[in-house]
């Protein structure tokens, strides 16, 4: 099958220690479950994408840290995806000066597609995530959320 975009992001990130924790709210305990799940994965078999996002606490993050749904146009979404995968693939590609281990495999994302808002905004806040969990930066601008 054809897939115009397919991301593995697999890392090697120290395991989170669970403390006590008690819940007091249904916000709570939807910030919890999304903890929990560290797997985001989207895929539309009309358009044959599939993007696979393996992060501990990128759930989490998106859940409780991220900008909501809606915040970010879809052309600002594209046009900054754009340039942080040119980024990563660069570094890609040049695994003797960046950790392999944090850049795995390239991105097949293309400008002219519309993968639709729910991709572009998963992928730009996967994109801010690394930057700040990682310290590093992909682009001329720092991350923020």
């Amino acid at each position: 099958m054809k897939k115009l975009i397919y991301i593995l992001f697999i890392s090697v990130v120290i395991l989170n220690c669970n403390t006590t924790k008690q819940t007091t709210s249904k916000k709570d305990e939807r910030l919890e479950n999304a903890k929990e799940n560290d797997t985001v994965k989207i895929a539309n078999e009309e358009l044959e994408y599939e993007i696979i996002i393996i992060e501990p606490g990128f759930n989490f993050w998106v859940a409780s840290r991220a900008r909501p749904r809606g915040f970010y146009s879809q052309q600002y979404l594209e046009n900054r995806n754009f340039q942080y995968v040119l980024e990563w693939n660069q570094r890609v590609l040049q695994p003797q000066q960046y950790n392999p281990q944090l850049y795995e495999m390239q991105i097949n994302y293309q400008q002219n597609i519309d993968y639709g808002y729910e991709v572009n905004y998963l992928l730009y806040n996967y994109f801010i995530y690394f930057q700040m969990t990682y310290n590093q930066r992909l682009g001329p601008w720092a991350p923020r959320i």
